[in-house]
């Protein structure tokens, strides 16, 4: 393939138009020298994400995905990675012989992002804000980083089954509290990392008891900061903002496109 073929990626997703995914991937192609690839924004909703995905043509080396299509991305793969599988949602498709492959790079998004910030929480306790989609990755993420069990705070016991069921597969000890629960704050204190998953607007009223987490990564990027990130920050607490998961998952998807190593200094500056 040469450097000037004409080969087309997007993002997938509703709403779509604040994705900032174009910056980083067309910053990587053109810094690997691929003149002819682009990389576009699609409004899609999961119900039509099978009819995009399904009618692109061959010059479509693959697709990421973003809410509400991770799930009905996985269902439309022809393969998938284990992570992918155990978590049950995608956000990667990759054109390949056999039609699209699917991986799940959140749950390098979490990783990398906790670790450029020097925070490695193995053998402490880690917090999740949120048992929804973004909070399955990370529950992946933070077991392969070494910890040694799980809270996460839910709105009810049943809004969590899924995370804690996902929890006990890949080994970890957990359990759930509720927002309004007296012991929030002295959880978060004790624990090495908090990962909050959830709008600003639904972390914002508990935020005193969330920043007491030492090390906090939050998911959202728009806007910024979030009450949670900014009272975390007055504390002294190490933080972390989603625009750090958003580059650090780019990376696993530029080199499963293109098949080069991701141009991090490249695609960190897009972002800057």
């Amino acid at each position: 393939m040469s450097a000037a073929e004409v080969r087309r990626a997007a993002v997938l997703g509703s709403p779509i138009g604040h994705s900032r995914s174009p910056d980083l991937h067309l910053a990587a192609y053109r810094a690997l020298g691929l003149t002819g690839w682009t990389y576009e924004r699609i409004e899609c909703t999961a119900e039509q994400l099978p009819d995009v995905v399904g009618g692109a043509g061959p010059d479509w080396v693959g697709f990421s995905v973003t809410m509400p299509g991770k799930f009905a991305a996985l269902e439309s793969a022809s393969s998938c990675t284990e992570r992918a599988r155990l978590i049950g949602a995608a956000n990667t498709l990759v054109r390949t012989d056999d039609g699209w492959h699917a991986d799940n790079t959140d749950v390098d998004g979490v990783s990398g992002a906790l670790r450029g910030a020097g925070i490695e929480p193995a053998e402490r306790a880690a917090v999740i804000v949120g048992a929804g989609g973004t909070a399955r990755p990370a529950i992946v993420a933070l077991a392969a980083m070494g910890i040694t069990s799980l809270t996460v705070v839910a709105r009810d016991a049943t809004r969590a089954h899924g995370a804690l069921e996902l929890a006990q597969r890949v080994g970890l000890p957990a359990s759930v509290i509720g927002f309004g629960d007296a012991a929030l704050s002295s959880v978060c204190a004790s624990s090495g990392v908090l990962v909050s998953t959830v709008p600003a607007e639904a972390a914002a009223p508990y935020s005193d008891s969330l920043a007491a987490a030492p090390a906090i990564l939050d998911v959202i990027y728009h806007p910024w900061p979030t009450e949670l990130a900014a009272k975390a920050h007055d504390r002294g607490s190490a933080v972390v903002g989603g625009l750090e998961m958003l580059l650090n998952q780019a990376f696993t998807q530029v080199e499963l496109f293109t098949g080069q190593p991701a141009p991090r200094a490249a695609m960190a500056s897009a972002l800057r």
